[in-house]
């Protein structure tokens, strides 16, 4: 039960940083649905690791999208910068996930919480 509920509040998260840049629309929100199967599937096979999910599904989406449609979530710290860049999700495999500025190190919100500020 611990592996169904880390995989829907994953899903959850993932589908509001979606939403919160409009970006969630149905071909999106299937490959958040391929990424939970194959998350699915690597926690079966390392269990201790349910706690990293939500990250690793957040970046398995991010990596999809790249392939697919471009950078995504675009950096809201270096508007000014004129290089228009995705954020990385840190850790990259631990718990606590959040989007984070490769460029300028800021963290920018939790995975689930893009569009709110890092204390909301």
């Amino acid at each position: 039960m611990e592996l169904e509920q880390a995989l829907h509040a994953a899903r959850a998260l993932v589908l509001a940083d979606l939403m919160a840049d409009k970006v969630a629309d149905a071909d999106i929100v299937s490959l958040v649905e391929d990424a939970v199967v194959h998350r699915r599937w690597w926690v079966e096979q390392w269990p201790q690791g349910v706690e990293f999910v939500a990250g690793l599904i957040a970046q398995d989406v991010q990596d999809s999208l790249l392939d697919r449609y471009g950078r995504w979530p675009l950096c809201p710290v270096c508007t000014e910068s004129g290089d228009p860049h995705a954020l990385d999700v840190e850790p990259e495999l631990g718990p606590d996930p959040h989007w984070v500025c490769p460029k300028t190190a800021v963290a920018v919100a939790r995975v689930g919480r893009l569009g709110a500020t890092l204390e909301g």
